[in-house]
């Protein structure tokens, strides 16, 4: 990260967490100060090395940097989780929506997957729930990540032995659309009108009306385009999970810690800090120009309507049929086959031009 974003952490840290200030021990010397325990941090997530490879370096005895760990990833989690993982906003919706136009597909608004850290301290008890096979125990991340690489949604926990399914039953990622608090997206695809926004995902995820696979054995032309743009804009979340490791290998490198709720921690403080990295360099790293998405209702494109409004379910009845909705599989043949049709018309349309 930027030193300018690390010191901002610093001294957050600084102002607002006891841990992290400087003190005076009973002999009146200083102790550590709140650099100091953050760059030992720092230093852990991003090597992913044990807690005492620090001490040569940073003169921190491991007991300390363990210490320094457990407080570092729960305050990143208190001062920064609100913002950095958060439901996305009106506004949010409307840059993803533009930018799912602008790679052929209207109504996206990101890309779902899940991977896997392996659990190197799991309990012997629990081995056979969190190892699938003769293979080493794991714990999956859910996550649904856009095309900039932010991480919008993030369930960790699930035992290794589940498959993406599996989690997804399990998951709150539909959370907010049943029970009505998920603004609703209206958008035109091939001229016919949708409510429902979508994501992208691989072949083992079932065929709702929420999500959009590839297609896996394409005949003609225009079923070759799309599963070529799909499994290239699907990609997304799987260079979100790479990118994400690179930068902390403490989410690559087998977990150390023998508690799953501290594990939990380095991975939610892991998501927050690489979603600010991601909102610090986004103006640098981004192919795609969102800077005036808000346009004027002369200039907007005929494919994505950004209307927006909130219906809670009054009773269970409500919430089933949402959640019918969200699985049915002829909306999401029919949304599949017009999304086919815009990918080749939008495609024939670039040819003309050029």
């Amino acid at each position: 990260m930027n030193k300018h974003l690390f010191m901002h952490i610093v001294n957050r840290l600084s102002n607002e967490v006891s841990y992290f200030r400087r003190k005076k021990d009973a002999t009146g010397r200083y102790g550590h100060s709140g650099l100091l325990k953050c760059t030992t941090t720092i230093r852990l997530m991003a090597y992913g090395t044990a807690a005492d490879q620090v001490d040569e370096y940073l003169r921190i005895a491991a007991p300390t940097a363990r210490l320094c760990l457990e407080h570092f990833v729960e305050e990143i989690i208190n001062l920064f989780g609100d913002e950095y993982l958060r439901r996305s906003t009106e506004e949010d919706l409307q840059r993803l929506l533009v930018v799912g136009e602008q790679r052929g597909f209207p109504g996206m608004i990101g890309s779902i997957d899940c991977m896997q850290w392996e659990w190197k301290n799991c309990p012997t008890a629990w081995n056979g729930q969190f190892s699938r096979g003769s293979g080493k125990p794991t714990i999956v991340l859910e996550a649904v990540a856009s095309y900039d690489l932010w991480i919008w949604h993030a369930f960790f926990g699930a035992p290794g032995t589940l498959n993406d399914i599996n989690v997804l039953d399990r998951s709150p990622v539909f959370n907010d659309i049943i029970s009505g608090h998920a603004p609703q997206v209206n958008f035109t695809v091939n001229g016919r009108d949708y409510d429902l926004a979508y994501y992208l995902t691989d072949g083992i995820y079932p065929k709702w009306a929420t999500f959009i696979q590839s297609i896996p054995l394409p005949q003609g032309p225009k079923a070759s385009l799309f599963a070529q743009r799909q499994e290239a804009v699907q990609k997304d979340v799987e260079r979100a999970f790479r990118v994400l490791q690179a930068r902390f290998t403490v989410v690559k490198n087998p977990a150390l810690f023998w508690d799953k709720e501290k594990i939990g921690k380095i991975m939610r403080a892991s998501i927050i800090l690489h979603n600010m990295i991601v909102e610090d360099e986004r103006d640098v790293n981004t192919q795609f120009d969102v800077s005036e998405f808000q346009l004027g209702e002369g200039n907007r494109s005929s494919h994505v309507d950004y209307t927006f409004s909130t219906s809670m379910p009054t009773n269970n009845a409500d919430m089933m049929g949402v959640r019918t909705r969200l699985r049915d599989k002829q909306m999401h043949q029919r949304l599949k086959a017009d999304l086919v049709e815009h990918i080749w018309q939008k495609s024939l349309h670039n040819q003309d031009n050029n």
